[in-house]
């Protein structure tokens, strides 16, 4: 495996909590922070594959149909957009 750095800075309290798992999971936060980063990896890329795999041959106008059968209603209380 062949590794490579990069200068990572992290708000303090981030840093902080990840010392305190690291240490809890008996790693150095080096390896604890790669970990955690290829966690996110697989999360992202597995949503991505999933929303992907569920769209299939889906393209954006084949949703039009919903949008013109959709109500023309206002949101329901406490949902309205942020002004």
């Amino acid at each position: 495996m062949t590794k490579a750095s990069y200068p990572l800075t992290l708000p303090a309290s981030v840093k902080t909590a990840a010392q305190r798992l690291a240490r809890e999971d008996g790693v150095s936060l080096n390896q604890w922070i790669a970990v955690a980063v290829a966690e996110k990896i697989g999360a992202v890329e597995t949503s991505a594959l999933f929303l992907r795999q569920r769209a299939g041959d889906a393209k954006p106008a084949d949703l039009l149909r919903f949008l013109e059968e959709a109500k023309d209603e206002p949101p329901p209380p406490g949902d309205e957009p942020a002004r």
